[in-house]
């Protein structure tokens, strides 16, 4: 690959990023609390425990880019900034933000979206933990 045509991508990547890292800082976060009861499977017994969960709910956030054998997917690979996605393509993992899904979703996609814009097949995907 050409230094250009792999300067081309890196700052392409760096884009994708600060603008998923601007949708993060912009997430208003839904604080949660969670409440263990004497009885777990009774609502009205006692609360024994209470947590406050400052980044709101837990859970997990990716990209996934398509094909796997386009050059922005190889370029990502060889980075080391994606894995192959089970079901083809490459993922790249959101692991900022500690567990916040609400930041982690806002991240990917932006970041997607961006990739998108670029002519690049991308989504972004999430799931609560």
């Amino acid at each position: 690959m050409k230094k250009r045509e792999e300067k081309s991508l890196e700052e392409l990547y760096m884009r994708a990023h600060k603008a998923g890292m601007e949708a993060a800082s912009r997430v208003q976060v839904r604080p949660m609390v969670v409440y263990q009861r004497a009885n777990p499977l009774d609502d009205t017994s006692p609360v024994t425990r209470t947590w406050y969960v400052e980044d709101g709910v837990c859970g997990f956030a990716w990209i996934t880019i398509k094909p796997a054998n386009s050059k922005f997917a190889k370029w990502l690979i060889q980075k080391g900034y994606a894995r192959h996605a089970y079901g083809g393509g490459v993922s790249i993992w959101v692991s900022l933000f500690n567990q916040s899904m609400q930041r982690k979703e806002a991240y990917a996609y932006a970041f997607a979206e961006v990739l998108r814009n670029a002519g690049i097949r991308a989504y972004a995907g999430s799931r609560m933990d």
